[in-house]
């Protein structure tokens, strides 16, 4: 079976100066008593017999990494965390397997690390095509992920660097082709990293290899001119590193002078990007002094250029200014007596560590003082933590200015729409370019952006409508209590550039502004109840039989208007009593109506042969003009006037055929613009604003609401609500075409007459 990864990244390298590097990247992986060997012994059967999907045994390439990690410096423990790293995919849980068996702190990083490897190679797949040009613009997903999981635990940078080294190892071993993703990935990506961290011995070699695999033919070429008259060369240049050795030492200049080995990919970017020939090329033949200060430094200078002749244009003090990852060095190319030309780097024992093994090698220095190197404070584990962040940073911009070079400048780089910052605990925040302190806030928590008054940037305050750098340490100076600024949401002010940042300030004042509407529907609905005589009936009772959730929310429609107080008192009056047998009268209906024998009834309807009867509409179908209608002779309340179809009617008709009398709609009264109240039914999906939303309707088709019921139902479609809207017209046909509007209101299944 073949694991889903490329690999973490291992024949050891040279030996390490300085043992401090790895450990010192993050918080320390707990010091447990025979860890490596535990580590390995757990993971052995899980990976002894699987393979990388480059072929490399999964076993072997774990205890090559582990001896990369021993060689630049790393503890026990996080030679540990490579074998549980690859054993995590073979585990049904493996954060609880591996928390039980070594820790919360190793499992912590086996799982981030795990996480990286798997979105690197989705990244490679998915760009495959992008990632076959040298444009860093096409690794600008696959570095964001990286950066910021780097953040979070950084002692996965080393895990990945040491797993692709190994893996470069791995195919130039068994002299195959390394896949050219793979290649241009740690060209373009992974020796970029360690150049910024500073870590060469692993940037030489990781530029060396990928470079063979990308341009064999070019690589060929310079290693076979390299071996040409090598002999004669070395002979030569160990006998100048002896003579240059002994000279300072007998001058009072203590120094150690070493050979410095050639790198085949840095001769060809030279020869590149100079248009120099191979014999124009000066670090063909360079020597590195060790002094024992900073002072002898300079004097081993001093003391190379009067002996030798400088080379105009070639001398570099890297001391006194750094290089932005903290590398500090002399250099000067000088020549001979016979005109050949040699490179010199002098430097103390502090930054030849620094040089080889990175950012963190001078954090185990104190006499750096509390700047440290290239301005870093080394005095704490956390300002380290910030010292190789500060670096991750500026890793990703060294990309971003590649990519925008690579472009002839034109449009935006790599990551010139965003910026990264860095919290007071040393986390890494991603903001959009010119984001302020009061974005960073909310970015962390909406709390902390709506209590948000001041903030210090890189100690100092400055004002909540500063546009944040790169890597800057951002702390923000909350209140207790309170909430933002409308002055926030002004763009002219400059205060926000995050959208999400915007938006949470407008849901802040949304909020309150509901609150306000909730607090006047309160005032409003309590009012009314205490004209009513009804102050002891509960809140929510009353929105509960209105067919609202709660009170807030019966408060809201009111606060908003959408409700009709009239609707309240209605449904705070008592019920009339039903009609029941014995309150209907006998009454002998004309066999032959006299149309002259009309009488005139109220409430708009003609009573055929009979006069002076008082009518009333029915409550049960609630008729009007053009309903064809009939009569019922009721005790004591006239004539009740029902739509023909009503139910209700047909009912007492058939019981008592004898009470129906012929009724017929007053025109004159119609014409006279009066209206008669009419239910209507609707059932549609439940939201939030239907009630308002067909309220809305009516009130544009200039329909009367005088009342409303609803009520919500949670059933197989998620949640019903059936409303009973009691409205106002003059003719029952224009209500049609009122309803037909109503049945477009997004959600509405249906809408008719009762």
């Amino acid at each position: 079976m073949k694991n889903t990864g490329a690999g973490l990244g291992a024949s050891p390298i040279a030996p390490a100066v300085n043992a401090s590097i790895v450990t010192a990247t993050a918080e320390s992986l707990p010091d447990q008593p025979h860890a490596l060997v535990r580590a390995r012994a757990f993971a052995e059967p899980l990976i002894a017999g699987e393979t990388l999907d480059t072929g490399e045994n999964i076993l072997a390439h774990a205890d090559a990494v582990a001896a990369i990690l021993k060689a630049i410096g790393g503890s026990e423990a996080m030679q540990a965390a490579t074998y549980l790293v690859h054993a995590c995919e073979h585990l049904n849980k493996p954060l609880e397997v591996i928390t039980k068996a070594f820790g919360a702190n190793f499992a912590a990083l086996a799982m981030e690390t795990t996480k990286l490897v798997n979105v690197q190679k989705q990244a490679r797949t998915a760009n495959s095509s992008a990632q076959l040009t040298d444009s860093p613009a096409a690794q600008a997903e696959n570095v964001r992920k990286m950066l910021l999981a780097f953040s979070r635990d950084l002692r996965v940078v080393m895990l990945r660097l040491a797993s692709r080294l190994q893996t470069l190892r791995h195919f130039a071993l068994i002299r195959q082709q390394a896949p050219v993703d793979i290649a241009r990935e740690s060209l373009h990506v992974f020796a970029p990293l360690a150049n910024r961290l500073g870590i060469w011995q692993i940037k030489w070699e990781m530029e060396d290899l990928a470079f063979r695999f990308l341009e064999p033919d070019t690589y060929k070429d310079v290693a076979r001119l390299l071996d040409e008259k090598r002999t004669e060369r070395e002979g030569f240049m160990e006998a100048l590193r002896a003579q240059l050795e002994r000279d300072l030492n007998r001058s009072g200049i203590a120094a150690l002078v070493q050979g410095r080995p050639k790198h085949i990919y840095s001769i060809v970017k030279k020869m590149r990007g100079k248009s120099l020939d191979f014999g124009q090329v000066f670090d063909i033949r360079a020597l590195r002094v060790i002094a024992a200060d900073v002072n002898g430094c300079y004097a081993a200078l001093g003391f190379v250029h009067s002996h030798f002749t400088p080379v105009a244009g070639e001398f570099d003090d890297y001391i006194a200014k750094p290089k932005s990852n903290g590398y500090q060095s002399l250099h000067t190319v000088v020549r001979d007596a016979q005109q050949r030309a040699v490179e010199i780097q002098i430097r103390t024992q502090a930054m030849h560590d620094h040089a080889e093994h990175g950012v963190a090698a001078h954090w185990a220095y104190k006499e750096a003082g509390s700047k440290g190197y290239s301005g870093v404070s080394a005095n704490s584990e956390y300002d380290a933590k910030i010292a190789v962040l500060r670096q991750l940073l500026a890793w990703e911009r060294d990309l971003s200015g590649s990519a925008s070079a690579q472009t002839g400048g034109a449009g935006p780089g790599l990551f010139e729409d965003r910026i990264y910052v860095l919290t007071p605990e040393a986390a890494i925040v991603e903001l959009p370019q010119g984001a302020t302190a009061v974005d960073f806030a909310y970015s962390v928590h909406t709390s902390l952006g709506h209590r948000c008054r001041g903030a210090r940037v890189d100690g100092a305050m400055v004002p909540l409508n500063t546009p944040l750098q790169n890597g800057q340490t951002v702390e923000v100076i909350t209140t207790r209590e309170g909430g933002p600024s409308r002055d926030w949401l002004n763009p002219e002010l400059g205060f926000l550039a995050s959208p999400r940042a915007r938006s949470k300030v407008r849901a802040w004042f949304n909020v309150l502004a509901m609150a306000q509407t909730v607090a006047r529907g309160r005032e409003a609905v309590e009012k009314l109840l205490q004209r009513e005589g009804k102050t002891a009936m509960k809140l929510e009772d009353v929105a509960a039989q209105l067919g609202f959730k709660s009170a807030d929310d019966l408060f809201e429609v009111v606060g908003k208007d959408e409700l009709s107080l009239r609707t309240i008192e209605n449904l705070l009056k008592p019920p009339e009593p039903a009609l029941t047998q014995d309150d209907y009268v006998l009454a002998k209906k004309a066999r032959q109506p006299d149309r002259s024998g009309e009488r005139k009834g109220k409430g708009g309807v003609l009573v055929v042969g009979i006069a002076s009867l008082l009518t009333q509409l029915a409550k049960c179908c609630k008729p009007a003009p053009p309903d064809a209608i009939l009569g019922f002779v009721t005790k004591g309340k006239g004539v009740s006037i029902h739509r023909s179809d009503c139910s209700n009617f047909r009912n007492m008709a058939g019981g008592s055929p004898d009470r129906v009398i012929e009724v017929q709609w007053n025109e004159q009264k119609s014409a006279d613009g009066s209206v008669y109240p009419v239910d209507v039914a609707i059932e549609a999906a439940d939201r939030q604003g239907l009630l308002r939303d067909i309220s809305e309707v009516f009130a544009k088709e200039k329909m009367n609401v005088i009342g409303v019921l609803t009520q919500s139902v949670k059933d197989s479609r998620g949640g019903t609500a059936r409303m009973t809207f009691t409205v106002e017209v003059a003719e029952s046909g224009r209500l049609n075409q009122v309803l037909a509007v109503v049945a477009d209101v997004p959600g509405v299944r249906s809408a008719r007459r009762r």
